[in-house]
């Protein structure tokens, strides 16, 4: 736990300092996320907006709260989530993220992902979910249709911001959010199975001395 919070805080410090894109240089604060280093799930937005960029944290504008609202209908606040961006940088007038600029942001991403190890990722929006989905994969088909991948499930949002935009598809972020318990429950099973098999040989090996 402390060596996965003291790297965590090292990935932070680079991202903090990092000129990797012309993004380096137009932002207020880089915004590298926040959260338990042992959380189960983490949520991938796209990138910080003006609030974020003002304050160095993730969602903290109204996507902010509707993100609590909807984690909140689950018996989860944020404390308990890890809570990170695809860019860690605000684009200007909060534009989409340009493919450089992912580019440059995603070694920082992955190496987030592969420290916390979640058992649930949930993509937030379609930025978020290119990360893990076929290019072709359109948000407005496959929201709410889980992803199994690696040991862990990935499951697919639209993005608070566009939501509040689009209220039609507040009631469907619910309906999504509402099958987290269920997926989290299914993913501890999976990763408690793939954890005893990975031990097996262990105990084999020490049986075979006898």
């Amino acid at each position: 736990m402390n060596n996965a919070s003291a790297e965590l805080k090292r990935i932070s410090d680079q991202i903090t300092t990092c000129q990797q894109c012309p993004l380096g240089r137009m932002r207020t604060k880089a915004v590298a996320g926040e959260g338990p280093p042992d959380a189960e799930i983490m949520l991938i937005g796209e990138g910080p907006g003006y609030h974020e960029d003002r304050q160095g944290r993730p969602f903290v504008g109204q996507s902010g709260k509707l993100l609590e609202h909807l984690l909140a209908t689950i018996g989860l606040t944020r404390e308990q989530v890890f809570i990170t961006n695809v860019i860690k940088c605000r684009p200007p007038s909060n534009r989409d993220p340009l493919p450089q600029e992912i580019e440059a942001c995603t070694p920082y991403l992955h190496r987030q992902i592969d420290l916390i190890s979640p058992l649930l990722i949930v993509t937030l929006g379609r930025f978020s979910m290119a990360q893990f989905f076929p290019a072709s994969a359109r948000i407005t088909r496959i929201h709410g249709q889980p992803l199994r991948q690696e040991g862990r499930i990935i499951m697919p949002m639209f993005h608070p911001a566009a939501a509040l935009r689009n209220p039609q598809w507040q009631s469907a972020m619910k309906q999504d959010f509402a099958r987290i318990p269920a997926l989290l429950e299914e993913a501890r099973r999976e990763r408690a199975v793939q954890d005893a098999a990975e031990q097996e040989p262990d105990d084999m090996e020490q049986l075979s001395f006898f």
